[in-house]
């Protein structure tokens, strides 16, 4: 790495770029305790803090209102097993551990958890299925291997693939068990990409060899704009998302009765090597019929539902319906937490509706990448209209809401899916939630403000919280009634006040204390695997500050050079610190000749902008460099200060403006502090169990 950052020219330089979705993604042994080890110091008490009174109350209720005579998610879910997976770690090549299922056992050892929501312990014991399975003849699916499934479809001279999980490993280890038992000797011959997210394509590599690809042997299909999303849709914000993982999936929190759960698709994600490689053929039109390897296949584009780039899938000749991510056993996201583009929840139900329409009629079962199938026309249909109306009455009703005054920070508190869909398992709120979801359609309607002037252009929590405390008679005030609220189990108004003291007092580490104990019994209420994670999330951070260790490292070359010269450029002006910029002004035409780009940058009023297919008649630099050097340079192989030394890339002009530019670029860094005074102490890391960064991927959902 240089001293002076050249434009382009490091890992960091183009892996922070290539944060796109990414995350902490930890190893096994050292970042998650077992469901057995003690947490680390000053996180949680050995058992976690026993849950309340009111807690207990509340997870008492929900066992006694929630429709749990109802067993055909268990009886589906084990339906067709060949043969349990023996083994319950899978060792990445790297050498930690890349997927470990011993941390879950302890869900079937008990009935229930005084610390645990019933129905999230019951998809947490629904997602412990671990195995091969047979869908129908000619048909299987690998099951917990990683937070989505793999399924394999028997053609006429080999296997075409459903997804292939989030990394290499636990995709080989799939493999593997589907050969010992089914696979007789047959190659890959197609793999099928059902969507954008990164656990449906990163373990291509596990199965598939990229010169039989390229020689035609294995074809890869994807729906239209697959490549486009891979790279973007969590590009731009791709370090805020980082951060915010932390709390959506509870990346610190250990796997026990009082930390991590589930979540909810799936028991996890899994941490080995991820890679991609690029669709041989995309789905274009809305629907598409063809035959892959002797297979007869309809494909149906489904944008912008679960992901912005999804296609749903039919074999009419075994009348089995492939729902990708858009049907699965869960209530999903429209707001993801972590972060994305708001969905659309009608757009949603009428792809389900069509699909239900065009193949339902006929289908003989439901498949789909997270969860177990569902068997018979009756059940495919049942299963079908409740998802469709799901999604449909919540784009409906909140709307019928918002157009008679409930705003964005009430409507949460307001809206209620109908009985019928509550009674429902697979409209339960696993991985979305009513509350969340709600507040997501409002937003992608009428955006953030509620209408209230007051909140239009409200002072920062530093900023107004210590008037709050002023006002409220000052902390030990604050702190006497903040334990009397939580004491009484009125967590919810707790939290309203000790937020504020926390925020106008970050170093008031007994009143973070008190916050955390407040969130900590919030969190073992939710039924939502996401808000439990960030509720107790919240109140690790409030405890031990934010942890050291390795800053994510997203540099995979397979999705580096997925990323269009464009895109890249897009991604350039938001590292650029503007401040530094005043008074600076400069325009390079940058030129790629083996794919003929071309395109203007220009920095003016400390704006970095670009321009495709034009150039400037009097730049101040002419940068020429072949696409495929520039990828070197993006990938940090191979900075772009030595390139111009060797001649692979040539300047006309200026060459002084690139190193203006560099010393403009920022890393971002996914530790940023997003609760007051947490920043990470090193005395406390000292204190707590080590954990260790491995590479990070993208995440899904």
């Amino acid at each position: 790495m240089t001293t002076r950052r050249e434009i382009l020219g490091s890992v960091p330089a183009a892996g922070a770029a290539l944060a796109v979705s990414g995350r902490f993604l930890l190893d096994g042994d050292a970042a998650r305790a077992e469901s057995t080890a003690p947490p680390p110091a000053g996180h949680f008490h050995p058992k976690g803090k026993a849950p309340s009174k009111f807690t207990l109350d509340a997870l008492r209720q929900a066992r006694a209102t929630l429709p749990f005579a109802d067993t055909r998610d268990f009886d589906e879910q084990k339906r067709g097993l060949i043969a349990p997976m023996t083994e319950l770690q899978i060792r990445a090549d790297a050498g930690h551990v890349a997927w470990d299922m011993q941390r879950f056992q302890f869900l079937d050892q008990q009935e229930e958890f005084d610390s645990i929501h019933p129905s999230l312990h019951r998809i947490a014991r629904l997602n412990n299925n671990y195995g091969l399975y047979e869908v129908v003849p000619g048909i299987y699916q690998v099951r917990g291997f990683d937070l989505a499934q793999t399924t394999f479809v028997r053609g006429k001279t080999g296997w075409i693939v459903f997804d292939t999980l989030v990394s290499a490993e636990p995709m080989r280890a799939a493999w593997k068990l589907l050969q010992q038992h089914v696979g007789a000797g047959l190659p890959v011959t197609a793999v099928i990409y059902s969507h954008s997210h990164a656990d449906h394509w990163g373990g291509v590599r596990g199965i598939v060899d990229e010169a039989d690809v390229r020689s035609g042997k294995v074809a890869i299909i994807a729906p239209r704009a697959f490549l486009e999303f891979v790279v973007s849709e969590n590009v731009f914000a791709g370090n805020a998302m980082n951060r915010r993982l932390f709390y959506q999936y509870g990346i610190l929190l250990p796997v026990n009765p009082y930390g991590f759960v589930s979540q909810g698709l799936g028991q996890g994600v899994s941490s080995g090597a991820t890679g991609l490689i690029a669709p041989t053929r995309i789905i274009e039109r809305d629907i598409e019929e063809f035959e892959v390897d002797g297979v007869r296949m309809v494909f149906q584009n489904t944008p912008g539902t679960e992901a912005p780039s999804e296609m749903n899938t039919y074999l009419p000749d075994l009348k089995a319906l492939w729902m990708a991510e858009n049907v699965s056993a869960t209530l999903h996201n429209i707001y993801t937490l972590r972060g994305t583009q708001i969905r659309d929840p009608l757009r949603w139900s009428k792809y389900i509706s069509q699909a239900l329409y065009l193949y339902g009629q006929e289908a003989e079962v439901l498949f789909a990448a997270h969860h177990w199938p569902r068997w018979g026309n009756a059940r495919v249909q049942d299963i079908l209209r409740a998802q469709r109306d799901l999604y449909a009455h919540m784009n409906n009703q909140v709307l019928h809401l918002a157009n008679q005054g409930v705003t964005i920070n009430q409507v949460h508190n307001v809206y209620e899916l109908p009985k019928s869909l509550q009674a429902r398992w697979d409209c339960r709120g696993y991985h979305g939630s009513p509350e969340h979801n709600a507040r997501g359609v409002v937003q992608r309607y009428l955006g953030f403000w509620d209408c209230n002037p007051a909140t239009l252009i409200p002072l920062s929590p530093s900023e107004s919280a210590p008037l709050f405390v002023e006002m409220m008679g000052g902390a030990e005030r604050i702190m006497t009634k903040g334990r009397a609220l939580h004491d009484a189990g009125q967590y919810k108004l707790a939290q309203e006040i000790l937020n504020k003291l926390v925020h106008a007092e970050p170093g008031n580490q007994a009143a973070k204390d008190l916050l955390a104990d407040v969130w900590e019994q919030i969190g073992y209420q939710q039924e939502n695997p996401g808000l439990r994670n960030s509720f107790l999330a919240g109140a690790y951070e409030l405890r031990t500050g934010i942890p050291g260790g390795a800053a994510p490292n997203s540099s995979n070359p397979d999705v580096i050079q997925a990323m269009t010269t464009e895109l890249f450029l897009d991604f350039l002006g938001i590292r650029m610190d503007a401040r530094k910029a005043d008074g600076l002004r400069f325009t390079i035409n940058l030129v790629t000749p083996d794919n003929g780009e071309k395109f203007i940058v220009e920095l003016e009023n400390a704006t970095l902008t670009n321009l495709a297919g034009f150039q400037s008649k009097t730049p101040d630099l002419t940068l020429t460099i072949n696409r495929a050097d520039l990828v070197q340079t993006m990938m940090g192989v191979k900075t772009l200060e030595a390139q111009i030394a060797d001649g692979t890339a040539k300047v006309q002009g200026d060459a002084s403006i690139l190193g203006k530019l560099a010393g403009l670029m920022v890393e971002f860094d996914p530790r940023f502090e997003v609760l007051p005074g947490t920043r990470f102490r090193p005395e406390q890391i000292a204190a707590s169990e080590p954990f260790q960064a491995v590479p990070t991927k993208s995440i899904p959902e």
